[in-house]
């Protein structure tokens, strides 16, 4: 056994009553879109918004929505809550669309179940299947393959576990981040392992698909940071996340962007998400509800809308938070 998952699995052998409570943080969240006039001549202009979901690890409340016409929320591809609202008349011109709710979420800890016992923390995924394919940027090919292999081979890795730690301390050490120069942030895998360097999309663009290529299920999350610090502020951007599945642990998290930017939490974020983040939706190459006539969306955090069918550029967006 590799040494450096002797302090993991005492975590997944613990008895019930020793395991750690989970920390958790309450707070606001506002979510604005403001959408552009469209182009002379659109008849209609289409908007869709990611609605942060409740599971296990947060809980939405007092979800209020302001919009200049009705709008309807559905459930689709992996159980992402959708917004779409579509405009027509006088709202071409440009309107605003405001979310606000109340959250709270938990730290993600994954404690697990002794060796051999299902796990009970969650029900079982539908979707486990596509969590194993490949992503339009990140596809599993002879060469990612080989790459992965090369990885636990060199660690000695032979279960999941082992394999998916193996991964990860791969990317951590040797990936950086850094949003310089073009090409990050797309979740590229290429783009990744060439440049060794780019934003959480692209950590976890090797670390889903180094595990996918070797039989691990992998997925992507993607929501919005907190700072640690209590208070208000505006959020500047997205934060996305990972978690691996093997039958003996369930769903297990990871974070290898926050571990690259502080390494103090190296361990940490192998088995935890820390509670200082909301999440909306799960998945790459997403296909909205109601179905968009434009390509399959990347990922699916910031406010999307399509002018007569094509996609409407300059939708602007602002976050803002405030703990309760």
């Amino acid at each position: 056994m590799l040494s450096f998952l002797l302090p993991l699995l005492a975590l997944f052998v613990s008895a019930p009553d020793s395991a750690p409570k989970p920390r958790s943080r309450s707070f606001r969240f506002n979510y604005t879109a403001t959408v552009p006039a469209a182009p002379a001549g659109t008849k209609a202009v289409d908007l869709w918004l990611p609605v942060p979901h409740a599971d296990k690890s947060q809980q939405v409340r007092q979800l209020r929505i302001t919009a200049p016409v009705a709008y309807h929320i559905q459930t689709g591809e992996y159980g992402n809550r959708i917004l779409h609202l579509r405009v027509t008349g006088a709202e071409l011109k440009g309107f605003e669309v405001k979310m606000s709710l109340e959250a709270t979420r938990q730290e993600h800890l994954s404690l697990g179940q002794t060796a051999g016992a299902p796990p009970t923390s969650e029900a079982p995924d539908p979707n486990l299947s596509r969590w194993l394919a490949p992503d339009n940027l990140v596809p599993l090919d002879p060469k990612i393959r080989l790459w992965a292999t090369e990885v636990v081979a060199k660690a000695g890795a032979k279960t999941d576990l082992d394999k998916a730690r193996a991964i990860y301390e791969h990317v951590v050490s040797t990936v950086t981040y850094d949003k310089t120069g073009q090409g990050w942030g797309r979740g590229d895998i290429y783009y990744a392992c060439d440049a060794r360097r780019g934003n959480c999309t692209d950590f976890h663009a090797v670390f889903i698909g180094y595990c996918r290529a070797l039989g691990i299920p992998a997925r992507f999350s993607i929501g919005f940071p907190l700072p640690p610090e209590r208070g208000a502020a505006e959020v500047k951007g997205y934060h996305c996340w990972a978690e691996f599945f093997t039958p003996e642990t369930g769903w297990v998290p990871i974070d290898a962007s926050e571990a690259a930017k502080d390494p103090t939490r190296r361990n940490y974020f192998f088995g935890t998400h820390d509670e200082n983040r909301l999440e909306f939706s799960r998945g790459r190459d997403l296909t909205l509800a109601p179905r968009q006539q434009g390509q399959a969306l990347n990922y699916f955090i910031y406010p999307y809308a399509e002018a007569d069918g094509q996609p409407l550029a300059g939708v602007g967006h602002s976050f803002r938070f405030q703990d309760k």
